[in-house]
Order: C-alpha cells, then structure tokens, then sequence
C-alpha cells in the first residue's frame, strides 16, 4: 500500500469490523459496462503514470456516447427498485411546489426580480413600478424550449432600467449570448453579443450600451472541452453589431487571467479587474470614462494596485473618494477609503478596521457603508457612516446567512436574502435611514421546521484544528449510533459553506435522517489564512478535516460508519472522491456531482487552467509531487472495497467536463472488489450550475433514494406529521 494511504490504517482498523454492506448491494454483484481501457503512459518528470481512460476526454466520441448510455440504463435500473424512491420522488416535488424569489435589484424607479410559481423548469423575470408597483413579466425562458435546454443564466438592468440585457445559454453552458430588451415595450432588439463566458454586464451611465468579458470563439464542435485563453474587456454599443464593439483593455501576455469591468454608479468610473484565474486577489485598474452623454472610451487605463498581493475590490464612489474592500494587511477583511487620485495605501483612510469577523461583501446605501460579515460561519450585517462610525447592526431571525445584497449608493432601500438549514429563503427590506424592516416576500413551504433544530459544533482534526460544523435533526434524537447521516462539505477557493435550505432537506430529515455541514480548511469562513491552509500543498488538510469529522460524528454516536453518507459537489465532489479512495472503509455511501477528479490532466480542458493558482497543476514537478497522492482517478486500487457510489455529471458542462467523472467512474467500477455499487448518472441539456427544476428533482430524487437505500432507510415515513396529509 503507498506510504499515502498507510497513514490512516491503525486509525480506521477498529472501524473495519463494523462494516455492514446494505442488503440490496449485497444481493449480487452488478454486472458494468464493459469500458475500453488503452495502453497509455504519461511521464511526469520521470514518474510514469498510466491513464487508461485518457480516451474518455474526446467527448464526441462514439464509443463514449454508447458507454456513457449503458451507464445510465444500469443506473436507472438499479434507482427503479430502490422502495423509498418513489415517495422521495413525490415528497421533493410537494416540497420544491412553493413560489420563490430572488433579491429585487434597483435600478432607476424601477425593481427587477426574477419569481418561480413552485415547479416551473426556470424562474422568469419581472420588473415593478417602485416598491409597491405591480409586477409585469419581462422574459418567461420556460417559452424558449420546450425542454429547458436553453438557460437563462444572467440579467442587469441599465442605471435607469430603460433597458435588460440578459444572457442564454444552450443546456446551461458557461458560454451566453448577449441580448438585450427595451423594457418599456418587452421588446427584444437586435443586439446579439456572442462567446460571452465568466463575465459581468456593466451599463455605462448613459443606457446605450455595456461593458463584457469575451473570448476568442472555440473551434467548431469543441464549445465543452475546448481551453480557453486571452479573455477581454469590450463595449457594446446598443444597435450595433458585435464586429464593432470596442476592446477596452486585454493581456496577451497573461492568456489565462480574468478581466472584468465595474463602473461606478455616478458612470464616471470603468475598474477593470485582473485575476488570476480563482486566486483571491487581483490588479486593478481605472479608466475616468466621464458621466456625460457617453463613455470616454479614448482615456487612458491607470494602475491603482498592481503587486496582485490582495483583494482590491471596488464598492463604490462618492465624489472622487474610492471605498474598497481589501485583504491587503487584513486576511479577514476591512473597509478603507481614498482620494482616486492618491491610491497609495499610505494614503488610505480605514473605515471599517479587521476584527475576529470575516468580511463576505460590501455595498454603498445611501452615502453610508453596509458591510456583510461572517462569525463563526453565521451572518452578521452591519451599517456604518463613510467616516466610520457605527449606526446599526441589522436584525436577523435566527442562526443563518445573508446573501445577495442590493443597495444603492443613492437609495436608503435595501434588500436582502436571509436563509438557515430551516429556514426557507425570505426576502426582506431595510430603511438604512430609520433602521425599519419589513418581510418583502415569504415562502409557505409545505413543512413544518418546529419538530427539528440545528446546533453548531466543533471538533478537532488530525492535527488539533478547530473546524465548525452545523447538525441538523429532529428534536430528541437519540444518539445511539443508529442515524442515517448525510455528511457535506466543500473546502476550496475560499468559499463558505453558510447555512441555506434546500428542498431536498426535509424530505431526508423526515425519513429519519441528520444532515451534518463541515466548514472544513479551504473554504473563506475564517479568512484567507483558513483558505491557505487548505489550497495548494496544503490540500490534505481538506480531506483530514472531512475524515476527522466523520470520525467524530461516529464517536459521538450520532451515527455509525455503514449509516453514514458523504456527499460534495464540483470541488467538493473532489473531496469525495479523494475521501473514498484514501478511506474507502471510513463511509457507509457516497455521492460525488460533477467533480475534479483527475488532477493531472484538468488544467487541460475548458476553463481548468484558471484553478491553477487553488490546486497547482502537474506541469510543475512540486505541484505534480502532492496531485499525484491525491488525485481520485490516480489512486483507485485494484482490490479495494469501496464504497456504495453514485457519481453525476452533465454533458454539457464545460466548468468541470464530464470526463472526469467518466474516467473516475470507469476506474471504480473496474477495481472495485465487493458488491458494493459503483453507479454513473449523466443527465443532458444541463450543465455544471444549471438544471430545469423536472430533471432537477428527477435527479435529487436519485440522489437520495441511493443514499437511503444504502445508509439503512428501508421505508418511507408513515403518518409523518411534517408530510402533507400526514397525522
């Protein structure tokens, strides 16, 4: 056994004997589709390193397409006879069937927000005279397919909400194209900006136009998997075509990086932003492009910050005085002001100093200061003058998270979104000029959270950390190590996991389950240092953390190995894979969505190469030394018992391509030495980030009918009083 996997062996053998396969697992092995593995050997710096699923990432392969198919009617078949399946099935949709909204967004007179009835495949957008004007539907995009396979993935009104640009999307790829409607009329006009990929629409001041980010087009039939490179910043101006749209700013010399723009609310401003890729921090630059009837697009670009030592992000102006939020000397966060003219950070002013709070966001409302914190991986909202002093700490209901903002630096309204693992997402608005606030929109979900309670706690890992972990379960649970668990995380790109509700969470918790949030290293809810110390090099803490909490549910007998789950999606479908394959004896049943699974080779495909700065990339001999230990398709063995999986992906998604999951799943199914099932699930017309709600809860039905069924849940509820009709 490599030194790498050995570390954990006297840990976990007292655990072995409490492996209990599930019954329907072990009832016969299942018989997989045969996945054609080739001879291929890539050398890194001498290290030779078989890959012989390599061919997997030719998606218009024919052969893939006809695995790939097979794949899916084994799974299919085998969720089919799952017997808690078609109650899940039938709980989600009662549970998913309540109207939600998003966060309005204030632009001129007038309120944009998008609102879903309940299950209709995609949420349209409206616009309202004034807080309380009457909604009038804008864009309906469950019209535009009869299938949902073309997304509505963005939408930014003009600073006077004359105009909509909104971006679409085929099967909810990362490419959009640009259209934009005249929202007195709902008219939609010519404009048609195409290959728009990871970018903002910024309006200038004067409603004619917007800046984007684009890329060069891909090669004809690679739009998935085609690299991108050599992003940059241009203007659209309304009614003209997108060969005369003007480049604002590029970087040849930095093919992989980010640009963006932001203007300022006044229109005198353009920021453009660098990045890195997903590093957190940035160079950042400013064109004066002037408030008159156009944007000065001849002035020059001028550098403020440009040591891409920090985070310098831009919340707004008044006058020529610049607010910022910076991690430069403050790895929580703080609030600093400067002339525009004298960037130097000798010459700022601290209005909102770091404390033991990490700092999520930062907005202007009304000349004053609001600013979004973390503590202890729960919201705290707090209002401040421009000098600095503090007014106000917003009122929250309960233990929870505080998300999408929206303020005006010349409006005292602001809205925000407040949710809790029990609390549905409620809209609320906030008067920053007499502190009033008042519920905007509430959902009735057909749910009751009173039986049920969420409790904050803390363990340590493998090297002493203290790591957050939120449980969720019903109120007088017994912990007799009998508990069907569903363990997350995520741990990456300094990312906070905050408490949220899901539909999906009462239908488990109804059939008897806990759910268990680990705010494992990695993620942003203690800082960039808390990010550090799970990126790069340092990655293993991220998969000891997510261990080290499993073992300690399991010692607190809250549940027992064969009755506990892990789940993780995207970089948290990594943590997965690399948890069952370093402890594949640690976990009862996994479910991996979408996940970087081969760490050798993701740089390679789509936007892979902008992680570069989170994870390393193999083309570096000391990156290559500690991706090699970890990486999931790499470390499969032939002769281990791992665990029930399900792995998803989409195939149109160009975040993290669905070969990943191929080759990971190809490799499982191949050395898997039990009974245990190793199931691959790919849905289409989808994407990384982008579902219509049927295939959305088809597949969440999926997911947990699998984890039930093999975490010990053999029946639905009967007579649940939190189920509709239920006593």
């Amino acid at each position: 056994m490599p030194a790498h996997r050995c570390r954990h062996a006297l840990a976990l053998a007292f655990l072995a004997a409490m492996i209990v396969t599930p019954a329907l697992a072990a009832a016969a092995p299942l018989h997989y589709p045969v996945a054609q593995r080739d001879s291929i050997v890539n050398n890194y710096f001498g290290d030779k390193v078989p890959a012989p699923y390599q061919w997997m990432e030719n998606l218009n392969a024919p052969g893939l397409k006809k695995w790939v198919g097979e794949e899916n009617a084994l799974t299919h078949a085998y969720l089919a006879k799952v017997p808690t399946r078609p109650w899940i099935e039938q709980r989600l949709t009662q549970l998913w069937n309540y109207a939600k909204e998003s966060v309005p967004v204030q632009a001129g007179k007038y309120l944009f927000f998008s609102r879903n009835t309940g299950l209709q495949n995609q949420s349209p957008v409206y616009v309202q005279d004034g807080a309380s004007g009457k909604p009038r539907e804008l864009i309906d995009p469950n019209t535009l397919s009869p299938n949902g396979d073309i997304a509505l993935l963005d939408w930014q009104p003009s600073e006077d909400g004359h105009y909509l640009a909104y971006g679409l999307s085929q099967g909810g790829s990362d490419w959009q194209t640009l259209h934009v409607m005249d929202v007195a009329t709902g008219k939609t006009l010519g404009d048609d900006v195409q290959w728009v990929k990871f970018s903002g629409i910024a309006w200038a001041h004067d409603g004619k136009g917007f800046f984007y980010s684009r890329y060069p087009a891909p090669p004809q039939g690679e739009a998935i998997s085609d690299r991108v490179v050599n992003q940059a910043l241009y203007y659209h101006r309304l009614g003209t075509p997108q060969a005369d749209d003007v480049l604002v700013y590029k970087r040849p010399d930095l093919p992989e990086w980010i640009v963006g723009g932001a203007v300022s609310h006044d229109g005198k401003y353009l920021f453009i932003s660098l990045v890195n890729g997903t590093a957190n921090r940035n160079e950042l630059f400013v064109k004066e492009i002037g408030a008159g009837a156009a944007p000065g697009l001849d002035a020059p670009i001028k550098p403020l910050f440009t040591r891409n030592d920090a985070v310098y992000q831009p919340i707004g102006t008044i006058g020529d005085t610049v607010y910022l939020q910076t991690t430069l000397g403050a790895p929580r966060g703080r609030i600093v002001a400067f002339n525009i003219a004298h960037p130097a950070p000798a010459d700022w002013r601290v209005v909102v100093p770091q404390t033991a709070a990490v700092i999520q966001s930062a907005s202007l409302a009304d000349g004053r200061v609001l600013v979004n914190k973390l503590k202890d991986v729960k919201s705290e909202v707090e209002l401040y003058a421009s000098d600095g002093k503090h007014l106000a700490t917003l009122p929250l209901p309960t233990l929870g998270s505080v998300g999408g903002i929206s303020s005006h630096a010349d409006s005292r309204q602001v809205y925000y979104a407040f949710t809790s693992f029990l609390y549905p997402t409620t809209i609320f608005n906030y008067d920053v000029s007499d502190g009033k606030t008042r519920t905007v929109f509430k959902p009735d979900v057909p749910f009751d959270p009173s039986h049920y309670e969420t409790v904050q706690v803390f363990y340590h890992s493998k090297d002493g950390t203290r790591v957050p972990m939120f449980l969720t379960y019903r109120k007088g649970l017994q912990r007799n190590g009998m508990n069907p668990t569903l363990l997350y995380a995520y741990g990456g790109f300094n990312i906070s996991i905050t408490p949220s509700f899901s539909p999906t969470l009462p239908a488990w918790l109804e059939l008897g389950g806990i759910y268990a949030v680990a705010n494992i290293r990695g993620g942003g809810e203690y800082g960039e240092a808390w990010h550090k110390a799970g990126m790069l090099g340092n990655k293993q803490n991220v998969f000891d953390d997510f261990a080290w909490a499993a073992k300690w549910l399991v010692k607190n007998r809250y549940t027992e190995v064969r009755r506990l789950g892990i789940q993780g999606y995207s970089n948290g479908g990594l943590l997965v894979g690399a948890s069952i394959t370093e402890n594949p004896r640690l976990f009862g049943a996994a479910y991996a969505g979408a996940g970087v699974m081969d760490m050798l080779r993701y740089q390679k495909f789509s936007g892979g190469a902008l992680w570069a700065p989170e994870y390393g990339t193999s083309d570096v001999k000391k990156d290559f030394a500690w991706l090699i230990k970890y990486s999931p398709v790499e470390n499969v063995r032939k002769g281990s018992c791992y665990p029930p999986t399900l792995i998803t992906t989409a195939d149109h998604d160009d975040r993290v391509v669905p070969s990943h999951s191929y080759k990971f799943a190809a490799a499982l199914q191949h050395d898997q030495s039990c009974a245990n099932p190793i199931l691959l699930r790919v849905e289409t017309d989808t994407s990384h980030n982008y579902m219509p709600t049927d295939k959305r809860i088809r597949q969440s039905a999926d997911i947990l009918a699998f984890m039930a069924n093999n975490l010990g849940v053999s029946a639905a509820p009967k007579g649940n009083p939190d189920a509709p009709g239920g006593k």
